[in-house]
């Protein structure tokens, strides 16, 4: 029987110690919540999620 080469993917230990990102808490993306008033004059929830501008969605803050 011949070796597989299929890679199931690679565990870097070295992002278990990096610290998680402040702003999103090491979740990669930012929620904002906004509401809108239309025109029957009803209420009108929105909830924003992008990524996170300061860990560029990676959940952890880069090494400096």
């Amino acid at each position: 029987m011949a070796a597989s080469t299929e890679k199931t993917g690679v565990f870097d230990a070295r992002k278990l110690n990096q610290a998680r990102c402040t702003d999103c808490s090491g979740t990669g993306e930012l929620r904002i919540d906004s509401e809108n008033i239309n025109e029957h004059f009803e209420v009108e929830n929105q909830t924003v999620i992008t990524q996170c501008p300061r860990c560029h969605g990676t959940g952890y803050l880069p090494v400096a």
